[in-house]
């Protein structure tokens, strides 16, 4: 089908599962580019999180996209991969991570099978380094990777010519703020108090 019944010009899309620490790369990316910068109303920036083919309808809609995730490329942790329309439903079908993961091949096989993928798509993944911390967040060497990330996608956004300004307007409600990555943080228990890697009198049968 043509471009003339697409309805949104780009989709920026997040994908991931913020409690599973490096998971949650994709839709930090999203957050932090909604968050300093705007867009036109025919730019849709989305937190897909884990909700795999309920996204076909986006992409099916988008003459553009530009997917942010973490898949494990075997590939040095925090280790960026770029890759640009055939390449991407490759990509994303690296090996799986978690139960957690979204099934975003699928999304992209569905629409192709539609004739409905976007004109242009590009990936931009990261290695992660730990997954397996549930209310974890990104560690270090991956959450250094969200500037380039976006300095990326905003290089391709200019090559495709969408339009692009700083953010000068508040980007969500209060009640919505404990989500975004400083508050998550900054509310996280430690270690000890969340028992995150099991309780050891449990696991030693004390109880």
């Amino acid at each position: 089908m043509g471009d003339e019944m697409k309805k949104t010009k780009l989709l920026l899309l997040g994908i991931g599962n913020i409690l599973w620490a490096d998971e949650g790369f994709g839709v930090r990316c999203v957050e932090a580019i909604n968050g300093a910068y705007q867009f036109g109303e025919d730019v849709t920036v989305l937190d897909g999180g884990t909700q795999g083919l309920y996204l076909l309808h986006f992409l099916e809609d988008a003459q553009y996209l530009i997917v942010f995730d973490a898949v494990d490329y075997g590939k040095l942790p925090g280790e960026m991969v770029i890759a640009k329309d055939d390449e991407v439903p490759r990509f994303m079908g690296a090996k799986k991570m978690s139960l957690h993961q979204t099934g975003f091949q699928e999304v992209i096989a569905c629409a192709s099978l539609a004739e409905r993928l976007p004109e242009s798509m590009l990936l931009i993944g990261v290695q992660p380094e730990q997954l397996e911390d549930f209310g974890g967040s990104l560690r270090d060497v991956v959450k250094a990777q969200i500037p380039k990330a976006i300095d990326v996608a905003l290089e391709q956004i200019r090559q495709w010519g969408i339009p692009y300004a700083p953010r000068n307007s508040r980007v969500s409600e209060e009640r919505q703020s404990v989500l975004q990555m400083a508050h998550y943080e900054a509310g996280r228990p430690s270690a000890e108090q969340a028992c995150r890697i099991g309780d050891e009198r449990f696991l030693s049968g004390q109880f």
